[in-house]
């Protein structure tokens, strides 16, 4: 091999060689403002916590096991954490953006109507909607993840006197592994009487004792989550009745009911509609489904039924993309358990009478000021040749809201060119005029002039549990699972 051939094989090689994370200027700036000689003391991380990451509570035996846990790491001082160990813990697995181990902290005291429910749609197909299987195994995993409603559609068999298959035995196995409030399970119902029958026989057969018998309460009021733990409600059949979209909408006193509705019903309704709809959700379940051109178990906005209430906002969980992200997103609330307690405004009139309604020019509640330092991981969770076959990857970042239209937003950051480690240091502020129900979007994409840009992580987080402070946000693949190593330090302060 000659001289020139070996120089360039060797630069090719140095130019995929990672370069070492620097604390961002911001970082080494608060470093310094709480240590003392280029050392962090317990007290000072504990004043640290309180001031910068508006943790109120946190104690001198916070700091100290943070300290402790650092002391794996061979970059501790033994009088406390330098800079190297400080800039590992904030970006380390334990300083999170939002409290995973919360669990459960919201009223589930209140009937159903008052939460919004994690809804699956047509939940035992494996991919499209025409041609893909038939299995247990999605509706695995939606259960594992948090999923509280599972739809099954119930066929005669071939010979017409016998039911395909139900998978009742999964959906009782895995109920309650990932939460212990009850489980829904919604019927596309297509027997004849006698075979109804006979699947509500095979129904109390499989369940037992773990089935909900609605009694005479229960026409007037849902159930709470609460009273129903480790229990299944089931929901067989919801009918839309005589005449029209008012009349489906009527709210009667005495009586609470399932309306389901098609994203496309949804979007006509709420033009005329849409103040009766959220009456309506005040009391009764809105179930809302995917159109039935969506063969491709695509998904749409579901916040245009979040925003009016709607419980049961159904989607295709095996139907990747950003709508579903929005879905994985919302449900981390609440500990993950699958019920998300509704804003009052969503449950109660005001003092006029008058309810909610997303379509109009509301007062600014609160800003989330976002500050994006840097992103690193990417190295290590995918081959070096996979952005771009001859360099580090050109890395930009997506940051910003979705919620009702007036807050819904999407900000971009600048375009940083070869490098593995990208270090944007960039503000965003976004002004939220409903905080409640409104996600943070972060998506982080390499910049392709000749394709398509490619996919290097996203993620979404609920505004409501948003720990302020500097964090460790961690991306996740198209599909919702997390990456091992990759992940964005970032600092949230609502101003």
């Amino acid at each position: 091999m000659s001289k020139q051939s070996y120089r360039i094989c060797f630069c090719f090689r140095r130019r995929f060689r990672l370069a070492a994370a620097e604390a961002p200027a911001d970082v080494k700036e608060i470093f310094y403002l709480y240590s003392e000689n280029g050392v962090m003391s317990v007290d000072q991380l504990r004043r640290f916590l309180v001031e910068v990451q508006r943790e109120e509570n946190a104690t001198v035996e916070d700091a100290q096991d943070i300290m402790n846990e650092m002391r794996h790491f061979n970059v501790f001082h033994r009088r406390g954490m330098h800079l190297e160990a400080f800039f590992k813990y904030l970006l380390g697995n334990t300083n999170p953006p939002i409290n995973y181990k919360s669990g459960v902290h919201h009223d589930m005291n209140a009937p159903l109507s008052h939460y919004f429910i994690y809804t699956g749609h047509n939940s035992y197909l494996t991919g499209n909607q025409l041609s893909s299987d038939c299995s247990d195994v999605p509706i695995i995993k939606a259960l594992l993840r948090g999923v509280r409603v599972i739809e099954l559609d119930i066929w005669p068999s071939s010979t017409g006197d016998d039911v395909d298959v139900l998978h009742g035995r999964s959906i009782k196995e895995h109920a309650f592994t990932a939460s212990e409030y009850p489980v829904i399970i919604t019927l596309e119902d297509h027997l004849t009487p006698d075979l109804q029958a006979k699947v509500a026989e095979m129904i109390t057969q499989t369940f037992g004792d773990m089935l909900f018998t609605p009694g005479p309460e229960s026409s007037r009021q849902f159930p709470s989550p609460e009273s129903q733990k480790r229990r299944r409600l089931i929901a067989i059949h919801a009918g839309k009745g005589k005449g029209g979209m008012q009349e489906w909408l009527r709210v009667d006193p005495d009586k609470v009911r399932r309306l389901s509705l098609s994203e496309q019903e949804l979007e006509k309704a709420i033009i005329t509609y849409g103040k009766d709809i959220v009456r309506f959700t005040q009391r009764n379940l809105l179930r809302i489904y995917p159109k039935g051109i969506r063969f491709d178990s695509s998904n749409y906005n579901p916040f245009v039924g979040w925003a009016h209430g709607a419980q049961l906002v159904a989607f295709n969980m095996q139907g990747y993309g950003k709508s579903l992200w929005l879905m994985h997103g919302m449900f981390l609330a609440n500990g993950g358990c699958g019920y998300i307690k509704k804003p009052d405004f969503l449950l109660k009139e005001s003092s006029r009478g008058e309810v909610f309604d997303p379509e109009a020019r509301l007062p600014i509640k609160k800003t989330l000021k976002v500050t994006l330092y840097m992103g690193e991981g990417w190295y290590y969770d995918f081959r070096h040749t996979h952005f771009d076959a001859y360099s580090p990857p050109d890395f930009y970042a997506r940051v910003g809201i979705a919620g009702v239209p007036a807050d819904s937003i999407m900000k971009k950051t600048k375009i940083l060119e070869d490098n593995w480690i990208p270090n944007w240091d960039q503000v965003f502020e976004f002004p939220l005029r409903v905080p409640d129900i409104a996600l943070l979007r972060i998506e982080v994409h390499e910049h392709d002039t000749s394709e398509k840009d490619d996919f290097g992580g996203q993620t979404c987080l609920p505004i409501s549990e948003l720990r302020e402070g500097i964090r460790a946000v961690p991306l996740h693949s198209r599909k919702g699972v997390k990456y091992n190593a990759v992940k964005l330090l970032m600092r949230f302060e609502f101003i």
